[in-house]
């Protein structure tokens, strides 16, 4: 369980459960203290810290642009000069792409592994194997209703890809390698 304060933190949250690089996710897990140029005391906590498979870090400040303050912007300053001198990532995130998030929220609902049925995946990896629609190669499986989720877990675990920027239906196509939007 990871927490968030807003909607747009959650959104964003989602989004970096399903980056392949994260293996783990922290929210607020450390404050930056720091001294003004006047001499004001500042301080703020990072929404969140990922760790990465390689070992490195991704320090991420979710906030809409258009609601970014000078203060704020202070803040995500400070914030970026630690983060490149430990040499972690650092990004400030607003709103996601609405069809991205909408297919990540959808494919979040099939990431546990009790979707992983080893016939299944097999065959559905066989039938995508020459990129087709979605429900087409789902029907060369089974019974849509008993593969789907198979095939919704499998998007998830980046083993079948489809262009996620565009909203999934039944003729997307689905492939075992990556497809270029």
């Amino acid at each position: 369980m990871v927490g968030y304060e807003s909607w747009l933190e959650r959104d964003r949250l989602v989004l970096v459960d399903f980056d392949p690089e994260v293996v783990g996710i922290a929210s607020q897990l450390f404050w930056l203290f720091w001294t003004t140029a006047e001499g004001k005391a500042r301080s703020h906590a990072r929404d969140y810290f990922a760790r990465l498979g390689d070992g490195s870090a991704l320090v991420l400040d979710v906030r809409a642009a258009d609601r970014i303050k000078p203060r704020d912007q202070v803040a995500f300053d400070a914030t970026r000069e630690v983060c490149e001198a430990l040499g972690w990532r650092y990004e400030v995130a607003g709103a996601p792409p609405a069809a991205l998030l909408a297919n990540v929220r959808w494919l979040a609902g099939y990431r546990h592994p009790r979707h992983r049925l080893p016939d299944a995946a097999a065959a559905l990896r066989a039938a995508f194997a020459p990129p087709v629609g979605l429900l087409d190669g789902a029907e060369q499986v089974g019974d849509p209703i008993a593969v789907l989720p198979v095939l919704f877990h499998l998007l998830w675990c980046r083993e079948l890809h489809t262009d996620l920027n565009r909203p999934l239906h039944p003729d997307v196509v689905i492939a075992t390698e990556a497809v270029s939007p």
